[in-house]
């Protein structure tokens, strides 16, 4: 988070529409803060996509989509961590199949620093991983993003998907991550023995 990933996916589709290239912008539907089928960053840029849901075969959604409007020179997939292994294997062969460009952007690891499935399966099989970094307060580079409650303690348990944005998750480095989560827990217990 704070990685600029999607201005990054919008400023890519903006680019293919003036070039006049064939694209197609997608994200999971579980990703629904925006309450219709957009994508939108957080520095004000958006653009409607279509939706990806948990059910979704994407090998023949997309195949079924080249066959009424023509093939796509890319697709790309904002929010990627929400999709299942087998979504990943779907997108790798239309990939192989169609030579369709894709690329997805996403997070690798959860709060709790595991990764989601759609990520792990997209590191087995990605023909390259670009990372984009971010940067913590104390300077060093972004790993984890933690997940805070409304006082801004870290969370360390519960769903590992819980859809939000700076109200809810913070991103730190790994030190700073163990650091809060340690101060947090220190918190925590000094309340229950007062």
């Amino acid at each position: 988070m704070g990685s600029a990933k999607t201005a990054l996916l919008l400023t890519q589709a903006y680019n293919f529409e003036e070039r006049g290239m064939k694209f197609l912008c997608m994200k999971p539907i579980i990703d629904n803060r925006e309450g219709d089928n957009v994508i939108r960053s957080r520095v004000g840029i958006e653009r409607r996509c279509e939706w990806i849901y948990p059910h979704t075969d994407l090998y023949e959604t997309l195949c079924a989509m080249f066959g009424r409007e023509g093939k796509k020179d890319w697709i790309l997939i904002d929010e990627v961590q929400f999709l299942s292994s087998e979504q990943i294997d779907q997108l790798a062969r239309v990939v192989d199949d169609y030579g369709v460009n894709v690329v997805c952007y996403g997070l690798r690891t959860d709060f709790q620093s595991h990764m989601f499935e759609g990520s792990q399966r997209l590191f087995e099989l990605a023909d390259t991983i670009d990372e984009i970094k971010s940067t913590c307060s104390c300077g060093r580079k972004t790993i984890i993003n933690a997940r805070i409650d409304h006082s801004g303690n870290i969370v360390t348990a519960g769903d590992q998907v819980e859809i939000g944005g700076d109200d809810k998750y913070v991103a730190l480095c790994r030190s700073c991550w163990r650091n809060r989560r340690v101060e947090s827990t220190r918190r925590s217990t000094l309340q229950f023995e007062d």
